[in-house]
């Protein structure tokens, strides 16, 4: 009787659904995102990717980036701009956020829609777009000259300011539509509750939902930052040559002065920084975690002790839930 030979282990991997299915996205990540970042960090130390061209293993532009006080500041003025955007976000976002989830009701659908409608637009465009409002000719100068406000023209663009308001305007709307689903999962009877306690409006949002809500901010500032830290195009159509980023310096290191290893090596700088990001937001991430969940048992502690028998055992059946759904 005839054996049947089957397949081998590594054989059966390989005609896997799982493998069939997912080898199509790989390759594609691997041409389109690892050979370029491959071919980045071999240009950066000065070898060439051509087969057979004359190239030399190099620090030369790593040393010139860290070495020259002129490209430290741009670097400090990078990190600067994608901090203070960030923080500008939040301030700006978290309000929103929260009145949506919180007090919009019946318009909670439209105002979603009014948020999300932007990010169908190019940043380029809505980036433009002040300089068509506050350009020497756009509509504010017109409007004040008409009303007699002004004699002449104001400079209202080009400058630092414009771009932190152009940057915000484009970013803010990833920041809130973080923070959202985040804000719905804290659920608003445990801010009732702390009110029944004794605790005021205020008091009860900065000790109960704002703690529950710290994941969405982490995950929101995290996706500001490392995208602005990413963007020229506020600094390239706002600044006006006043505001230099290091992403601006790399476009123009590439189109301009053809410095391809001085740009990847820059390039190569910002993906570091955008790897730290995503590492702190895993650890910041876990932990969070762990400290709603001490939250709600202080939450629960504190009703207890304060006989509050009416929110008790709401309370504390939802503690235990959320404790033991740490995923």
């Amino acid at each position: 009787m005839s054996s049947i030979a089957l397949p081998s282990a590594r054989a059966r991997f390989w005609i896997s659904p799982t493998v069939v299915l997912c080898a199509p996205v790989l390759i594609v990540l691997v041409m389109f995102f690892g050979m370029p970042l491959y071919e980045n960090a071999l240009r950066s130390v000065g070898i060439s990717a051509i087969p057979g061209a004359h190239s030399a293993f190099t620090l030369q532009y790593y040393h010139k980036l860290f070495s020259y006080p002129y490209y430290i500041s741009i670097i400090v003025e990078t990190l600067k701009m994608s901090l203070w955007t960030t923080f500008w976000c939040l301030i700006v976002g978290y309000p929103v956020a929260y009145f949506m989830v919180r007090r919009a009701g019946r318009f909670a659908g439209p105002l979603m829609f009014v948020l999300i409608m932007p990010l169908l637009t190019s940043i380029i465009m809505r980036t433009f777009g002040w300089n068509v409002l506050l350009g020497r000719h756009g509509l504010v100068n017109d409007a004040l000259l008409a009303l007699g406000f002004i004699d002449r023209p104001l400079r209202m663009t080009q400058g630092e300011a414009i771009v932190y308001v152009g940057n915000v305007h484009v970013m803010v709307s990833f920041m809130v539509l973080s923070i959202i689903p985040v804000l719905r999962s804290v659920d608003q009877r445990l801010e009732e509750s702390a009110r029944v306690l004794g605790a005021g409006a205020l008091r009860a949002f900065f000790l109960v939902t704002l703690p529950l809500s710290v994941e969405g901010i982490i995950t929101g500032c995290l996706i500001v930052f490392m995208i602005i830290n990413g963007s020229f195009i506020g600094a390239l159509l706002l600044g006006g040559g006043s505001v230099v980023t290091l992403p601006l310096l790399i476009f123009q290191q590439f189109s301009q002065a053809q410095d391809m290893g001085f740009a990847s090596a820059m390039g190569n700088l910002l993906l570091i920084i955008v790897l730290i990001c995503l590492y702190v937001q895993g650890r910041l991430t876990g932990r969070n975690k762990e400290a709603r969940c001490s939250m709600r048992r202080k939450v629960a502690r504190v009703c207890r002790k304060g006989s509050a028998m009416a929110c008790w055992p709401f309370i504390s059946r939802y503690s235990w839930c959320f404790c033991s759904r740490r995923s």
